[in-house]
């Protein structure tokens, strides 16, 4: 039973990926080459947020709002930016159109988000004795960040790779870029409280419920 849930909550995490690779043109134009190469570069990005943040953020001792220290969380954002303009414009890509590059650009930065913040989490905790909610949620957020970072590499695409675009568009462009930019992946805490309003509207927490293992 407790392999069965992780390969459910594995199957809801990693399959859209899967799908939309299958599902898209992108599996017809060979994309999977620059797919594992943006994914190469999201971790060596995440390496180097990890440094920033290890390095310049303090961790304080109140849970109080501190806007220097959010700030900077904001600007260390956007070295997910520099990372995308890499994988964008700087990477040796086959003969593909430019809507077919920041797909599989954006697809392979998700599925490496995926595989490094939820791979060992699933594989730890999904296979426990008890069965929670967390890693359903887990994979809900693992959707909504193949959405946001395909997204993110569209107007990355829009902002670096299109020369003709629209001169009212660009102050809306830059705009969209810098939310999406800044604002962090929708997190776990994010999906938990939608998923109690949705499934608890009595505003209990997400209850843990026992199940027996079978061999």
């Amino acid at each position: 039973m407790t392999m069965f849930h992780f390969f459910n909550c594995a199957i809801l995490t990693f399959g859209p990926h899967a799908v939309y690779y299958s599902a898209t043109p992108l599996s017809e134009y060979d994309t999977l080459g620059t797919s594992v190469k943006a994914a190469l570069v999201y971790l060596g990005t995440a390496l180097v947020k990890l440094v920033c943040l290890a390095t310049f953020l303090q961790m304080s001792e109140n849970d109080g709002f501190d806007p220097y220290q959010e700030l900077l969380k904001a600007l260390i954002g956007f070295i997910d930016v520099a990372g995308l303009y890499f994988a964008l414009t700087q990477l040796t890509h086959r003969n593909i159109s430019q809507n077919h590059k920041f797909q599989a650009v954006g697809l392979g930065w998700a599925f490496a988000d995926s595989v490094l913040h939820r791979l060992a989490p699933l594989w730890v905790g999904a296979r426990g004795l008890e069965f929670t909610w967390d890693y359903i949620l887990q994979g809900l957020e693992a959707n909504a960040n193949l959405v946001l970072s395909i997204s993110l590499a569209a107007l990355g695409s829009l902002i670096w790779l299109r020369k003709n675009k629209p001169k009212t568009l660009i102050p809306i462009i830059y705009a969209c870029a810098g939310i999406v930019a800044t604002m962090p992946s929708i997190t776990s805490d994010a999906m938990l409280i939608a998923c109690q309003f949705l499934f608890f509207p009595s505003g209990c927490s997400v209850v843990s419920y026992e199940i027996p293992v079978t061999f």
